[in-house]
């Protein structure tokens, strides 16, 4: 029932002793971290800037961010949002933004990004609990 194969596999395993000079770079957990961090910042200053909110903790976002990856992060100018579904939505996505944003904040023991992220999740917290001004903070 079983014939076991001939040929040589075609899966190739990658040599463990290759190195970064070997065309495969290499980064340490922490450089890792910074990355995955930056990134969702960059996420989270995004949904910031598309609920049309041009407050401190945007800019502060944006000054983590740069700290993360060495450059300014993109920023788009949207049109201003009425209140409705739309900013609830995007408040929810910011809130979870902010919350991944903690976790590796502080997995990386990042105090600054930490308590920025968590001070972003109060904002879209309250945000949503105040159906009446859902895009004011």
């Amino acid at each position: 029932m079983y014939e076991p194969s001939r040929a040589k596999s075609v899966v190739h395993r990658v040599d463990a002793g290759r190195t970064e000079s070997a065309g495969y770079p290499q980064s340490s957990r922490g450089e890792a971290l910074d990355i995955q961090l930056a990134g969702h910042l960059a996420a989270l200053l995004a949904v910031t800037d598309e609920l049309g909110l041009d407050d401190d903790g945007a800019v502060r976002i944006a000054a983590q961010v740069t700290r993360l990856r060495g450059s300014d992060p993109v920023r788009v100018a949207y049109p201003a949002l009425a209140d409705g579904p739309d900013t609830r939505t995007l408040h929810r996505r910011a809130h979870d933004l902010a919350a991944r944003a903690l976790l590796v904040a502080a997995s990386r023991a990042d105090t600054a990004a930490a308590i920025l992220a968590a001070q972003r999740m109060d904002a879209h917290t309250a945000a949503l609990e105040a159906p009446d001004r859902a895009g004011a903070h």
